[in-house]
């Protein structure tokens, strides 16, 4: 059976339907993969963040001899015209929100209240802290 020059030039519907096909499976193997790696590079980003604010917090200390209060809190690093800071501005997370600072005696813990801005929370939702951060 001879084909005519249009039948050459262009897919059949099998054809097409197969390419389909494998893009189809192509995506539902990669995208999940891809959409989880935006989360964790958003929780990693907000540890580094705790870190810089740890790292002004104690020198904080060394300039004070203690580490702000809890009511003070992270203010206390821009306060009065010093800075700890190169910016002059106290970070923010990853989802914009500002970190919570809880002095406990000579030791402080720093939060970020995750994705879902709420405290407490599971996986991606869960709320950040310093100490759980690997530093």
């Amino acid at each position: 059976m001879k084909k005519t020059q249009r039948q050459l030039q262009a897919f059949s519907l099998m054809e097409l339907l197969i390419v389909i096909l494998i893009l189809g499976l192509l995506a539902s193997l990669v995208l999940p993969n891809l959409l989880g790696k935006a989360e964790n590079a958003k929780r990693n980003i907000t540890c580094i963040q705790m870190n810089t604010i740890s790292q002004s917090l104690k020198m904080y200390k060394l300039d004070n001899g203690v580490y702000p209060d809890t009511k003070s809190g992270l203010k206390s690093l821009v306060a009065d015209g010093a800075s700890y800071f190169s910016d002059g501005k106290i970070p923010l997370d990853s989802w914009k929100n500002e970190f919570i600072y809880v002095k406990d005696g000579d030791k402080y813990e720093i939060i970020s209240l995750g994705a879902d801005k709420k405290e407490g929370g599971t996986g991606e939702s869960s709320d950040i802290k310093y100490s759980q951060c690997s530093k």
